[in-house]
C-alpha cells in the first residue's frame, strides 16, 4: 500500500506539474483540492484521465470522481 502512495504523489507532481513539491511534502490525508494541494477542476479532469489511463480504472462520471478523491 506504501508503495501505491508513493508512486500516486509522484504521478500527481510529474503529471500536473507542480512546482517545489515534493511526495513528502504530501500527507496521506491531506486534501488535494482547494486549502489541500491547490488543485482546481481542470486538474481533477486530468486526474481522472491519469488514474484511467496508468490504473486501468473507470470513473463513470465526475460526480463518481470527486467521491473518489475525498
Amino acid at each position: 500500500m506504501e508503495k501505491l502512495k508513493a508512486e500516486l504523489k509522484e504521478m500527481i507532481i510529474r503529471d500536473l506539474k507542480l512546482q517545489g513539491v515534493e511526495p513528502a511534502d504530501i500527507n496521506d490525508d491531506d486534501p488535494l483540492f482547494e486549502e489541500g494541494l491547490g488543485l482546481d477542476s481542470l486538474d481533477a479532469v486530468e486526474l481522472v484521465v491519469l488514474i484511467q489511463k496508468h490504473f486501468d480504472v473507470q470513473i463513470e462520471d465526475m460526480d463518481e470522481g470527486r467521491e473518489a478523491f475525498a
